[in-house]
């Protein structure tokens, strides 16, 4: 799922990109309420965890923004601010789930992990190609309704081309994805894995198309 964090406190973001990367979250990170306007305009934001006290401005302003223009985006507010009244206001204007720091990260993930249910629940989370079917919230994968057994980067790998059925993803555009989920990306690390995936999985499943990248489905 592709999160947007907005944190002012580097300190902070940079530990929370780290773990929620580790959660399996595709993490983006801004600072401003003017980058996270900027960053909203993404459709493929999927998830807002958002702090109230930006360098320029109340971030009660990006989740009037967000319920105006984005009503079906899940926001958590992680903030300083814990008095009753901030909670119910927060929570009032639309705000899925509402935390106070400091804050114990098991209970944010799991707190993200409900919020995030609107979009599973409306959004089917198997998708599927030819004969091969990926949940991608049990993190399984089945071949002739088969379990196939796919190391993290593997799946995280295979994840992408199936979200992009049809569009071809260069290399470049791959080794960011598996960035973004917190991996260690090597100069023949897209070759090796494509390589072992298409040992588990039909040869023609992954097309190369030589000079441009990698596509799945119809194109």
């Amino acid at each position: 799922m592709h999160l947007l964090l907005v944190e002012d406190d580097k300190l902070v973001a940079e530990g929370l990109c780290r773990s929620l990367r580790q959660q399996g979250y595709s993490v983006e990170y801004c600072a401003s309420i003017k980058s996270a306007m900027q960053w909203l305009e993404n459709d493929e934001i999927e998830l807002l965890v958002l702090d109230l006290g930006l360098p320029d401005g109340d971030g009660i302003d990006v989740l009037k923004h967000v319920k105006k223009h984005r009503p079906n985006l899940p926001v958590v507010i992680l903030t300083a601010r814990g008095s009753i009244d901030d909670k119910v206001q927060g929570l009032d204007l639309g705000a899925d789930d509402y935390l106070a720091k400091p804050f114990d990260p098991a209970e944010l993930f799991a707190r993200l992990r409900v919020a995030s249910r609107r979009v599973t629940h409306a959004q089917s989370s198997t998708i599927n190609v030819a004969n091969v079917e990926m949940d991608t919230s049990a993190f399984t994968v089945t071949l002739d309704q088969q379990p196939v057994n796919l190391p993290r980067k593997e799946f995280m790998l295979l994840k992408a081309l199936f979200e992009n059925q049809g569009r071809v993803l260069s290399k470049q555009q791959l080794e960011s994805k598996l960035y973004e989920w917190g991996e260690e990306v090597g100069s023949n690390t897209i070759e090796v894995h494509i390589h072992h995936l298409r040992k588990k999985l039909p040869k023609d499943l992954i097309k190369t198309l030589r000079g441009i990248g990698y596509v799945v489905g119809k194109r």
